[in-house]
């Protein structure tokens, strides 16, 4: 027999087929519906190709040490589907989720008797019920991620106090445009008239899009490395990273993050400046004890994680080319002198020869390509020839792909990295920990 907390979340993953379909007329109409929650809840909107979740958790996190109560509305998840709606890292509960599908169900029904209006997808769904959820439980301020783009994006439909935009990447290119500009003019599409926008570390090409649309708007600007500094420093001696933020207040040094890799401390630098106009809007106290105390609470699985120190087991949900490089950048500078074993799937509608290609740069690493179940996962008879080599072997079922790495692995100097897609990355983390290797952080 299924539970209420199964069928509530099969009705909502029933909305699905109707796909991503750009657009705000259908969330508007379900808003209406429920009195406008967008209105009377105070928002923070954060747009960007990657970077957006781990901004969102550092910004949570020194909203919290304020003692504000701060809703987060993220995506994916990885543990499970009730850590999409948030109050201060605390997922939303069974209970509250299956009231708000018994409460939506009829509204839905309503709308698809509607032509104008019907079809409302899964993520428009999803996103009033946040939303709604926070107004019920009168949360201080919501951190709201976007879902893909910005501007026609169903969560463009706040009124924020604030924006940030974390980088601009070739990503959902079919959806979004084929260069860097006509993304950044899409993730730049949440820009509202006089409200406060942080851009991140982004090329010169998209931010002069991003800062066109913040001139037009009149929205005061704040650029990493104009108006606020990160300067990296070094890895933290037992996990992190270290880096020196400034802006008009001055100057912190020696910040701390809680997860891996040199960008990293970036998110975390444009999460420290939004905090900073957080305070100035608010009135609150700009207070280095907590912004410092904030980046250690982070804890954001999926993402650089260390699963398991003996063997050392990482996990990252690298899923377009941008992330990879990234993560191909920490791989090569912190983990050096490690023999890496990588275990990699993607869905097929990203650049997977390229995220290879990009893996194969990591000299001290073999990677296994594997597909999970997932209806857009790769095929394994696709073609790899594009990186075929020696490094790269096929394997048919991940879990014995994981198995015979395990098995391999026999010293301190080997790691194995499991990476791609998030949903990949998310079906082996569940099957770890059911082994026995519970996270250190959880």
């Amino acid at each position: 027999m299924k539970t209420k907390i199964t069928s509530a979340i099969e009705w909502i993953h029933s909305r699905l087929p109707f796909g991503t379909r750009p657009g705000l007329e259908r969330v508007q109409a379900l808003l209406a519906l429920v009195d406008h929650p967008e209105a009377s809840v105070p928002t923070i909107h954060i747009a960007g190709t990657n970077g957006k979740g781990s901004t969102v958790n550092y910004l949570m996190e020194m909203i919290k040490e304020t003692g504000l109560i701060v809703g987060t509305y993220t995506s994916p998840y990885i543990e499970s589907f009730n850590e999409r709606i948030a109050i201060d890292g605390q997922p939303i509960s069974d209970e509250a989720l299956v009231a708000l599908v018994e409460k939506y169900q009829p509204l839905v029904a309503q709308l698809d008797e509607d032509e104008a209006v019907k079809g409302i997808t899964e993520f428009e769904t999803l996103t009033a019920m946040a939303l709604d959820y926070f107004r019920e439980q009168a949360v201080d301020v919501a951190i709201i991620e976007v879902g893909l783009g910005g501007l026609l994006d169903s969560t463009n439909v706040v009124q924020p106090l604030l924006c940030g935009i974390t980088t601009i990447g070739l990503d959902h290119t079919d959806i979004l445009g084929d260069t860097l500009e006509k993304i950044a003019a899409q993730k730049a599409g949440i820009i509202k008239p006089q409200v406060p926008v942080v851009t991140g570390k982004i090329a010169s090409d998209a931010l002069a899009v991003i800062e066109s649309v913040a001139h037009q708007n009149q929205a005061p600007i704040f650029r990493f490395g104009e108006e606020y500094q990160v300067t990296y420093r070094h890895p933290h001696e037992e996990w992190g990273e270290v880096f020196t933020f400034q802006n008009e207040a001055g100057k912190l040094s020696d910040l701390q993050t809680s997860l891996i890799g040199r960008h990293q401390s970036e998110n975390a630098g444009v999460a420290v400046e939004l905090f900073y106009q957080f305070c100035q809007i608010k009135g609150l106290p700009f207070a280095p004890k907590v912004v410092r105390q904030g980046l250690k609470q982070v804890h954001w699985p999926g993402r650089m994680e260390r699963l398991s120190e003996e063997p050392l087991i990482l996990l990252d949900g690298a899923h377009n080319d941008h992330a990879i490089e990234r993560l191909v950048e920490t791989m090569k500078k912190e983990f050096k002198d490690y023999q890496i074993h990588i275990l990699f799937s993607a869905l097929s509608t990203k650049d997977v020869p390229g995220m290879l290609s990009a893996l194969l740069k990591i000299p001290n690493a073999r990677i296994y390509v594997t597909t999970f179940d997932y209806p857009k996962a790769i095929k394994l008879d696709d073609n790899f020839s594009d990186v075929s080599e020696d490094r790269i072997t096929v394997v048919s079922l991940w879990q014995f792909g994981l198995g015979e790495i395990l098995e391999k692995m026999s010293g301190p100097d080997e790691l194995l990295l499991v990476t791609g897609s998030l949903y990949f990355v998310s079906d082996v983390r569940k099957l770890l920990l059911e082994m026995g290797g519970d996270s250190e952080d959880d």
